[in-house]
Order: C-alpha cells, then structure tokens, then sequence
C-alpha cells in the first residue's frame, strides 16, 4: 500500500482527502496546510494527522497530492521531486509556462510518475464518447460558472477552459496550426471571459468559450466528424449519439453500446441510401477524482505511464498560454 500525503486541506483538498481514505489502494499519512483554519478543519472532519512543516510529511510518504492553490502547485512539485516523490498535481500544472518546462525536465529527471488532474478526462460522458470517435474535424465547448472568487487569482484560461484544452488535444491526433482568442476581464483582474479559436494541421477546429461570470453553470462539448455529431454533457454525465450508418442496425453496434431508437430518417448520400441513427449510451456511474487517482496508484505499481502524464500537462499549459498571449495582444490593439 502506497503511503500518501495531501498537500492543501481547501475545498478541493478536502474532497481528495475523503476519497483517499476510501481507497485501499493508498494508506494516507497526513495532510499539511499552512493555514492553521484549514489543517484544524481536516482534522475535526476526516482525523487526518496535520503536519506542521512539509518537509516532514514528504519524508513519511511515498507519494504527494497536491491540491493547493495554482500559485503553489511548482513549489511543492519540486520539493517533492527532490525527494524522488511521485507526485499528482491538480490542473493547471503550474502558474506559469516556465514553470510546467522546468518541472516537466525535473520529473523526467527524478524517474518518478508526474500525473495531472484533468479530472474531465474521466468524465463518464466524455468516455461514453471515446469509441464513436473517427477524425473530428469540428469541436465546439461552453464551459460556463458562476462568480466564485475562489479561482480568480488566474485567468479563466487556466481556470476553466484548460479542461476543454486537454480534451481536445487528446482526442485530435494533429499538431495545433493556429490560435485566436479574445477576452475581457469584467469582475477581476485576469480575464473572466474567453474564446479562442484553435486549427489544427488536419484541418480540425475547435472553438472555445469559457466563463465564470455566467449567471448559469454550463459544461458542454459538441463533436463533429464524417458521419456523426456527439453531444457530450459534463456537467449531467449525458451523451448523445446522432450517427450515419450504412444499414439499419439492431442489438448493439461495433462499440458496444444499446442501440436505443430506430433511425431518425434516411437519405441518398452518393448513390446509397443510409440511415441517421439517434443513440444514447448507457453511461457508467463513476466518481472522477476518485478514478484518476486509483489509476495514478496502479501507474505507480505496475510502473506504466500515467493516464495524463505530465507531458500532456505542459501541451495543455502551452496553448493555454498562446491563448492568453492573443487575448493581452488583442487587448493592446
């Protein structure tokens, strides 16, 4: 059994701590927070043992979870890479590119396994999604939330839209050919609104928007290819499968999932009639942190790659920030 520390006891710290004590896999040794509130709060709620200085907890445990504030995330990596820690950095991976360079050299360096919370990877929706794709040429996103001010004190570029970033640069097998955005901050002083505009060498786009003075929570992902549209629901763990298929079709198709309608309608497409079929896979109830942190523990184990390495972490973190190069440039003019 892995020994694991966590690193910042806030809101999200607390959800990684209550599902870390209900996984076998890891034995959690403490948490540490340099706030006093919110180590003496861990404590009260889950009888977590808190550290007083983190250099003792990196020296207890064989992994660290960091889930401190953005502005952090480097620090604590680094002394736990130091220490030849593995390490599980939520997203995003670090404030600033030069940092995510540097420790993207230092975990290859220390030979320990780096994973990056991009949580949304491991939404069921998303994954209900994964076998029907085939070459998406066109991705749309809203990824849309109320003010919170916990998370201003970086642009909603890092805040929000970096999930959707590493989605499609997961799922789109191209190099990214070109970027345009726009933003504005409204309520704080990094932007609060975006839309970028991303092409990649095989022609695919993606175009999207991300906010977090909405007066309504959206998470949203569209997908289109050749023969089929895919509406992916993050937020209601929904998916919606509108496909064109040659015949009609019973039982269940080449990926498994229930055929759950006939077709929509039919129509001649060069000389051959074919059938607009309307699915909606059965989605697998999954608890999302608690996945991605199971199989960070099994990389670890069986010494295999994890499933977000920290490569994909700085991918992430690259066009994010050409993202936010194009918005202050914008911004300028």
């Amino acid at each position: 059994m892995l020994k694991i520390g966590v690193l910042g006891a806030g809101h999200l710290g607390k959800i990684h701590i209550k599902l870390l004590q209900e996984l076998d896999s890891f034995d959690l040794v403490g948490i540490y927070d340099p706030s006093q509130e919110n180590a003496d709060k861990a404590v009260k709620d889950f009888g977590v043992k808190s550290f007083k200085d983190i250099d003792d907890l990196l020296t207890a445990v064989d992994v660290i979870d960091i889930v401190t504030p953005t502005l952090s995330h480097y620090e604590c990596a680094i002394k736990g890479l130091k220490q030849s820690k593995h390490v599980f950095i939520e997203k995003p991976m670090t404030n600033t590119l030069a940092e995510a360079k540097d420790l993207l050299k230092l975990s290859e360096e220390a030979q320990v396994k780096v994973q990056i919370g991009h949580v949304e990877r491991f939404n069921p929706a998303l994954t209900a999604a994964l076998p029907y794709l085939n070459n998406p040429l066109f991705i749309e996103t809203h990824r849309l939330a109320q003010f919170n001010p916990r998370g201003t004190d970086v642009p909603v570029v890092l805040d929000l839209m970096i999930h959707d970033i590493d989605i499609c640069l997961h799922i789109i097998k191209a190099n990214v050919k070109r970027i345009s955005a726009n933003g504005v901050a409204v309520v704080s002083e990094e932007p609060d609104i975006a839309n970028a505009r991303i092409e990649f060498d095989n022609g695919c786009v993606a175009n999207l928007t991300a906010s977090r003075i909405s007066m309504r929570n959206m998470r949203k992902m569209r997908i289109f290819q050749a023969d089929g549209y895919f509406a992916v629901d993050f937020a209601k763990k929904e998916t919606e499968v509108f496909r064109l298929v040659a015949e009609q079709e019973n039982g269940k198709d080449e990926a498994d999932h229930p055929i759950t309608s006939n077709p929509l309608f039919s129509l001649e497409v060069s000389g051959m009639k074919k059938f607009v079929k309307y699915e909606k896979p059965k989605i697998k109830e999954v608890n999302a942190i608690k996945l991605e942190l199971e199989l960070f523990n099994q990389a670890i184990v069986e010494d295999s790659d994890p499933p977000v390495p920290v490569i994909d972490g700085y991918n992430a973190m690259n066009v994010a920030y050409e993202i936010i190069d194009q918005i202050e440039h914008n911004v300028l003019i």
